[in-house]
């Protein structure tokens, strides 16, 4: 991931409702979940929950796929693991060893019920 993609992900992530949308995506997996799912769960109305998916799709941190009448959007785990990448590729002066078990438990260990609040 370069710098320009780095810095248009940060940005979408740096709003809170856009923020909890992608750790429930992230959580439900490659299943996904529909546009009126996440509106509901986010607690905010449908054209508002399509305004942060539009931002979170142009970042690239989501994809979309209809289904029938469903608009189903997914994590991208490609680009978060490559926003993990960019922050960890010039960890402690070169030695990417010292970062690589943070990198590793950032994206496969479990989030707790009180992270994803």
């Amino acid at each position: 991931m370069g710098q320009r993609q780095a810095l248009a992900a940060f940005g979408a992530l740096s709003q809170e409702t856009r923020l909890h949308i992608i750790r429930m995506l992230v959580v439900s997996g490659p299943d996904g979940m529909a546009a009126g799912s996440i509106a509901e769960k986010a607690e905010v109305s449908p054209s508002n929950v399509s305004f942060h998916l539009k931002e979170l799709e142009r970042s690239g941190l989501i994809t979309q796929q209809r289904e029938s009448r469903s608009i189903i959007y997914t994590a991208n785990y490609a680009a978060l693991g490559g926003l993990i990448r960019f922050l960890t590729e010039d960890c402690c002066g070169g030695n990417a060893e010292i970062c690589a078990p943070a990198a590793v438990a950032a994206c496969c260990a479990p989030a707790t019920k009180e992270e994803l609040q």
